[in-house]
């Protein structure tokens, strides 16, 4: 049985919520003050139909932190070097850190809300376990590395949003200032 398209009005919809939600969660101070009553009300439609299209807020989010991530995956699994395939598994690993630290920087609070939900680990999370295997696939290919999924894990550890969060608010590090200190990192982890 072929897959049934939704209607017009439900991704019309669904595209109205998800900006509305993008657009409070970039300009919020925190991102917990926002409900899905908030996100309902910019969007112009009723919370139930957030409900039945995203399930709950945590569902909310993470549809919408997929959506943001879609263009580093594309990259990643089909673009072209330093992130795509044919680029050297130590060129990818770099630039593929350095594209998740940069994605948490310009989407920080929008992390933020999705590290923050509680439901689950983020360590357990789709977007996680992706990045995570393709380092470790990565880091596998590299002489030296017998424990590539350890060491995914730890430079992982280094684009988490909390840790951004506080380079930006508590060490005014800008953008490029972590980039840098993260590729100084990499380099000396990949030796």
């Amino acid at each position: 049985m072929p897959e049934r398209k939704p209607r017009k009005d439900a991704a019309r919809n669904r595209a109205a919520v998800l900006a509305a939600a993008d657009e409070l969660f970039a300009r919020c101070e925190s991102p917990e003050a926002i409900t899905m009553a908030d996100v309902a009300a910019a969007a112009g439609v009723g919370k139930a139909t957030l409900f039945r299209a995203f399930g709950d807020r945590t569902g909310l989010i993470r549809a919408l932190y997929e959506a943001r991530l879609e263009p580093i995956r594309n990259a990643v699994e089909e673009g072209e070097p330093p992130l795509g395939p044919a680029a050297p598994p130590h060129e990818r690993v770099s630039a593929l850190l350095d594209a998740v630290l940069c994605f948490k920087f310009d989407n920080r609070h929008l992390a933020l809300a999705l590290e923050g939900t509680g439901s689950d680990s983020p360590y357990q999370a789709a977007h996680y376990a992706r990045w995570h295997r393709t380092l470790q696939d990565l880091l596998e290919q590299l002489p030296g590395f017998t424990d590539g999924g350890f060491t995914a894990h730890a430079l992982l550890a280094a684009t988490r949003a909390d840790l951004v969060e506080h380079l930006v608010r508590h060490e005014q590090a800008d953008r490029e200032q972590a980039r840098a200190r993260l590729a100084a990192f990499t380099a000396r982890v990949l030796g």
